[in-house]
């Protein structure tokens, strides 16, 4: 009697041999390997680099920058060669306020505090650039400042006591002045323009601040359209991260006495001639 595979003509090969054959084939190494997956890590770098660069220049543009600190202006909050972390977006959601840390650009107005070597090559400005976008080196028509009155804000120094008052209302400045400094070493009297901001920085005597600008126009004061962002926390040194708050002295509800309340006042101000004129009209009329 014949055998099925006879039947069909063909040898049957046996199981086990089937199995060693399946298993030499899937013990084969792929086509090269490692060194395909080592070039192909070194091809796809160059692409990551740029898409990192690109996605951290869209987030420093438009949301978080790192600042570095290049004088002693605002110690001892902030220390030079500190970097901290600004927030460009907070402005859209809020106003600014006083006791605010803020970044704003002097370009065409203030003379810097410090002054830096133009590059000697197209290379050097593009690492230049490159660095002051980073936070890792200082740009140099870029200031750091704290808010000490808004629009419509009346900043005097100073009280019998020596205390910087903003509407008649003394400020306590203890907790952030640099030691041994008085408020200010010079007298000042202005009423902020509305869009503007008085900014003064806490080491008072060698911060080049509203009060060395009172003969520019806006008397020392700043535009609000100028600010890039406030500084919400130091990032560098590590041993001194840690957020940047206002200091309680700014909450004092007397404060809001006229800077809070000059658009209300503008706005009785411009409606009432409005409604008289509109009342005459109504009676011509008639």
């Amino acid at each position: 009697m014949t055998s099925e595979s006879q039947e069909h003509g063909a040898a049957r090969r046996p199981v086990e041999d089937e199995v060693d054959v399946v298993a030499e084939e899937t013990q084969k190494p792929a086509k090269g390997g490692k060194n395909e997956k080592k070039g192909s890590f070194w091809k796809e770098l160059p692409v990551l680099i740029v898409v990192a660069l690109v996605l951290a220049l869209i987030i420093k543009t438009f949301v978080v920058q790192a600042f570095y600190i290049p004088s002693e202006s605002m110690e001892n909050t902030l220390l030079k060669n500190d970097r901290v972390l600004v927030n460009k977006l907070v402005y859209h959601t809020r106003d600014i306020e006083r006791g605010d840390v803020v970044v704003f650009s002097g370009v065409d107005s203030w003379d810097g505090e410090f002054q830096l070597e133009e590059p000697s090559n197209p290379v050097a400005a593009f690492f230049r650039w490159v660095g002051t976008a980073f936070g890792i080196v200082p740009g140099e028509k870029d200031y750091i400042k704290r808010v000490i009155g808004i629009g419509g804000d009346h900043v005097k120094c100073c009280d019998p006591k020596g205390r910087i008052t903003v509407n008649n209302t003394p400020i306590d400045e203890e907790s952030y002045l640099y030691p041994g400094n008085v408020p200010s070493d010079r007298f000042f009297d202005i009423t902020v323009p509305p869009g503007r901001l008085w900014v003064m920085g806490d080491h008072r005597s060698v911060s080049l601040d509203s009060r060395s600008h009172t003969g520019d126009a806006g008397g020392g004061s700043i535009p609000v359209g100028q600010v890039i962002g406030r500084a919400f926390v130091i990032v560098w040194p590590f041993n001194r991260a840690g957020s940047i708050d206002i200091p309680d002295t700014f909450a004092q509800p007397a404060l809001q006495a006229l800077g809070g309340a000059v658009p209300m006042v503008a706005g009785f101000g411009l409606a009432v001639p409005l409604v008289l004129v509109r009342r005459r009209w109504l009676l011509r009329r008639r």
